[in-house]
This record gives structure tokens, sequence and C-alpha cells, in this order.
């Protein structure tokens, strides 16, 4: 009998390990690893990098160019997904991701480098709502698809810390390049995990069509956003210029986004509440998570004189807890929901930022550093699976809209904090930098605490 494209694939799990479908598992986790990875791996290559290319005010470009289309597009990405079949778009990103690595990795100058990052972007936004939806459609019970969500974040959470320990032996071994060498391989194994698997996505009920105007807008509002807090210090005319027009295309968004048809966003409105306040809070965490990692990379190297590889080693704390805090996180989600959950993960992150604040002044106190490290990779790593959790339960419809939504949230926080934190601590050759530092720690310490406190709005839900 003949079978459309969109038949293809298929959701039956293949047997073993409670129905979970492990080398797709594996496959998609990798390659999730692998995009949140090129987020943070960079940062301990920076001084490097800036050496060779003479990068300039570039280096927040190098981490930000991948994010900025990263986050912007995810949710075109999540809704094409669900149209089309997330496994198609999973291997189109792959293969992109792979080549825009290439092209990264034998970049001559800066301006390349950010081409390249950008395209890394595109193809990471592409294939990231695919790896969350294939996996949750897999699982064969709710119990099964909060372990494996447990799995998929606790190594999307892993990489983050990584980068800079992944980055440090890199750079020490064979130079600035090697970080992107390093994505070719995963991306091989990767996608002949996914092509092999039997295992693939529903054609959905219902065709959606896709917001190629909002997305549009949304790409617009984010970059000259970024841009605005990137280039302002330096340059006000452009910064308030670009401030404007982050304002007035995130206005127009919103209008459109109003009248759409096919929205990017498209959810029940019961849903619409607690999905934002797990939105909100996957920023936040992003936000201040990645814009520490991007100054503390930078203050341990140049203030403090560590190497690379001495960094990475320094943020092992940071790392170690993560991988191991998947199945505990949805332990705790499926016996106390995902909202106390999160709550709980960034209460401890918060002792995490106060410890960090302490301890990043001029003189280091390595051993209260290393505890504080623990903390926050701790808090981090429960946070995360329940925060996902959340907002994919608030949309069990949508499951590629859902995680997009997520994805999007975590990863403009990202962006934004990159820019934000490289903002306000300025120089690491600036007397004051090691101060800045230390207020940017308080302030994440008080960002988490407050949405400690949002996490109990929505407690009621069944969630």
């Amino acid at each position: 009998m003949h079978r459309s494209a969109h038949d293809t694939t298929r959701t039956t799990p293949q047997s073993g390990g409670a129905g979970t479908n492990w080398p797709l598992t594996i496959g998609l986790c990798a390659g999730y690893f692998l995009v949140l990875l090129d987020v943070t791996v960079v940062n301990v290559a920076l001084p490097r990098l800036d050496a060779d290319l003479h990068a300039g005010t570039g280096l927040a470009w190098a981490v930000d160019a991948y994010t900025v289309p990263l986050a912007a597009l995810l949710l075109a990405a999540g809704a094409v997904g669900d149209r089309l079949g997330h496994r198609r778009l999973v291997v189109i990103g792959f293969a992109g991701f792979g080549i825009a690595s290439i092209a990264c990795a034998l970049s001559s100058s800066i301006a390349v480098l950010i081409v390249g990052r950008a395209l890394q972007g595109v193809a990471a936004a592409l294939m990231l709502p695919g790896t969350l939806a294939m996996l949750s459609q897999a699982a064969p019970d709710e119990r099964a698809r909060a372990r494996v969500i447990g799995l998929w974040a606790a190594v999307g959470g892993a990489a983050l810390p990584a980068g800079p320990v992944v980055g440090g032996l890199l750079v020490q071994a064979a130079g600035w390049r090697a970080v992107f060498w390093l994505g070719v391989p995963i991306i091989v194994l990767a996608s002949a995990a996914v092509l092999t698997s039997a295992a693939g996505t529903p054609r959905p009920a219902e065709e959606r069509g896709v917001d190629w105007g909002g997305t549009a807008l949304l790409v617009v509002a984010l970059g000259c956003l970024v841009t605005a807090v990137i280039q302002g210090p330096g340059n006000s005319a452009l910064g308030g210029a670009m401030l404007l027009a982050a304002v007035c295309a995130g206005v127009a968004l919103w209008h459109v986004e109003r009248r759409a048809p096919q929205p990017l966003l498209r959810v029940p409105p019961a849903a619409r509440r607690p999905l934002a306040i797990a939105c909100g809070i996957a920023a936040t965490m992003n936000l201040c998570v990645q814009g520490a990692l991007f100054v503390l990379t930078q203050i341990f190297q140049t203030v403090h004189g560590l190497s690379p590889l001495a960094v990475g080693l320094v943020m092992l704390p940071a790392m170690a807890p993560l991988p191991l805090l998947g199945t505990v996180s949805a332990k705790l989600t499926n016996r106390f929901g995902s909202w106390r959950t999160s709550a709980l993960g960034l209460l401890i992150a918060v002792a995490g930022f106060t410890g960090l604040a302490l301890t990043t002044r001029d003189a280091v106190d390595y051993p209260a550093l290393l505890c504080s490290l623990a903390a926050w990779g701790t808090g981090i790593g429960i946070l995360t699976p329940g925060i996902v959790t959340a907002a994919m339960r608030s949309a069990p419809g949508s499951p590629g809209t859902a995680s997009g939504a997520s994805n999007t949230s975590r990863q403009a926080g990202g962006a934004i904090g990159v820019a934000v934190f490289g903002a306000v601590a300025g120089t690491p050759a600036a007397p004051w930098f090691a101060q800045h530092v230390g207020i940017l720690m308080w302030a994440g310490a008080a960002a988490f605490l407050v949405a400690s406190v949002v996490c109990f709005l929505p407690a009621g839900t069944p969630n």
C-alpha cells in the first residue's frame, strides 16, 4: 500500500529498558549536547582567539552570533517539525551543523568566524526542538517520558559547564580551532544513530502553517537588542538606534501575532499562563548561567592568571553533579511536581551564586569557590529537567511548539545574558572588572530567588 512521505516515520519504540529506544535516545541526546556545548565551549578560547584574529568587540559576537539565530528560529523550527516531521528536520540540522563547524574551524578572520557561528545557530535551531519532541513521543508512558526528559535535560545541563572544561583541554592541546573540529565526529555518529533508528514522529493530525513574518520580527527584535547591549557602551548612537529598532520590532511582533492565523505559539488558553511562567524561568536561568560563564572564564584567565586547562579543571565541580541529577530530578518531579522541583533547584543555585559573589574577588579562596560551583551545578541540574517538564506538560498536544517555546526562551536568555554580563563587567583589563563580576553574581542570586517564588504561582496545576 502506498505511504506518503509523512508516514515514513513511526513511534514504535524498540524493546528493552522499559521500552526506551536507546540508540535513538543516545543519538538525539548527543546532538542536543553538542548544540548547548557550542554555546559555552568558545568561552575559554576567547583570549587565544582574540590574539589570533584580533577580535576586539567581536569576542561577544563569537558567542552571540550563535545564540541569536538559535533563539530566534526555534519556534519556527518547532512548527515546521510538527508539520513535516521532526526526524527530517533533525537530520537536515545535523548536516548543516557539521558543515558550519568546519567553516568555523577554517576561519581566517573574526568576520568569517561570526558568519560560521551564525550558520551553526541556524542549523542548531532546526534540530533542537526535534530532539525533545522525538524522545517525548517515542516514550511508552508518562513516567518513561519523565525519565527520558530527565536524561535529555541532564545531558544538556552538563553541556553548559562542560564547555569550559572541554574547551580548556582542546585549546591547551591544539588551539582554539579544535573546539570547532570537535563537533564533526559527534554529528556523524549522532546522525547515524537517528538514521538507523526505526522510531520517529507521526504525521500530525492537522497541517500547520509557519508564521514567517513573526519569525522575521523575532530575529530582528532579538538581534537588535543584543547589538544594542554589546555595541552601546562604545557607540551610544548605534546602541540607541538598535534599542529603538528592537522595541519597534517587538511591538510589531505583538500586533502580528495577535492577528496571525498560524502564530508562532498556538496553545490552548489554559496552557498559556503555565507555559509563559515556565519559559520566563527558563530564560532567567540561562541569562544568569551563560552570562556568568562568560565572565567567569575571563576573570580566571586574565585576572587570576589560570591557563585554559586550569580554568576547565576549576569548573569541574559545576559539571560533575549534572549528569547524575537527571534521574533524581525526574523522581522529584513525579513525586512533588515540576514546579516545586524547579523551585528547589533554584534555591540551591542561589547558594551557589552567593558563594561565587564572595569568592571571585582579587584574592580567590579556591576551596570556597569549588564548593560554590558544586552548589551552582547541583541547583541547575535539578532545575533544568523540572522546568523543561513543566513546559512540555503545559502543552502536551503540541510537543514541538512547547519544546520550541522552552528552548527559545532559554537561548534568548543566554544571548541577552552574555551581552549584559559582558557589558556590565567591562574588559578584563579594567581595574573594576573583578568587583563588577561579584556584583553580577549577586544579581544572579537575586534573580534566582525571585524565580523560586514565581514557581509557586502555578503550583496548583497538575504539573
